[in-house]
């Protein structure tokens, strides 16, 4: 039957990504699960972060695409370390080829962890990798219905960036309508309306962060 399938498989996965987390923690690692929809942001908001960040904090990311290496190869470009998954046809990545990548880290090096998920709106939401928490990108020419059309996605995540919000005199999105949808699902979500390419918006995600990677560094 699909579903003791389907249970099994979470359950294992489960098992993995709370030994990937108890690694993490013991070298107090902040890691991020940062997923969306395929060109909804996900690599350019990492450039932009990893440029505010990488003189104060030590970071390393893990990129999970279906093909290619073009998106560990632009982060590499902005002077942090890119391991990247090829899922070759998978939508999500798993705490096992998290696991699998780790030994290629030094851990006592970093001080936070990005993790760029496969684009998808479905699959990345269901599958725990070892995060402390899972971050989603929602670009606005997306339109403001995709809160009810895949609402896991904004149930789980902890952060919640509204990208290209340049675009919002050109297209079909509203706001209030949308953050009225996602507080009925998630109503401690944090949301942070941003453009990666004016910079918009982006002080204040990037405070936001650096305060949880200090406080994961220093904290008990």
């Amino acid at each position: 039957m699909k579903v003791p399938v389907v249970r099994n498989i979470l359950e294992s996965n489960d098992r993995i990504a709370a030994q990937n987390r108890a690694l993490f923690s013991a070298h107090r690692i902040l890691v991020i699960n940062l997923m969306s929809s395929p060109g909804a942001g996900k690599t350019t908001l990492l450039e932009r972060t990893i440029e505010r960040l990488k003189d104060k904090y030590r970071i390393g990311v893990i990129e999970g695409d279906i093909a290619s290496t073009y998106d560990a190869e632009r982060i590499a470009q902005k002077g942090v370390q890119a391991v990247q998954i090829n899922t070759d046809g998978a939508c999500h990545l798993d705490g096992n080829m998290i696991s699998e990548t780790l030994a290629q880290f030094d851990l006592t090096a970093l001080d936070l962890l990005v993790v760029e998920n496969v684009g998808n709106l479905v699959c990345p939401a269901e599958f725990n990798v070892g995060e402390d928490m899972k971050i989603m990108i929602l670009s606005v020419p997306e339109g403001d219905d995709k809160p009810l059309k895949y609402p896991l996605m904004f149930q789980e995540s902890r952060v919640l960036l509204v990208n290209k919000i340049d675009l919002l005199p050109y297209v079909d999105f509203n706001l209030d309508r949308m953050r009225q949808i996602t507080t009925g699902l998630n109503p401690h979500q944090i949301v942070f309306e941003v453009s990666c390419r004016t910079g918009e918006g982006l002080d204040a995600w990037i405070d936001w962060l650096d305060n949880e990677v200090k406080t994961r560094r220093t904290g008990p």
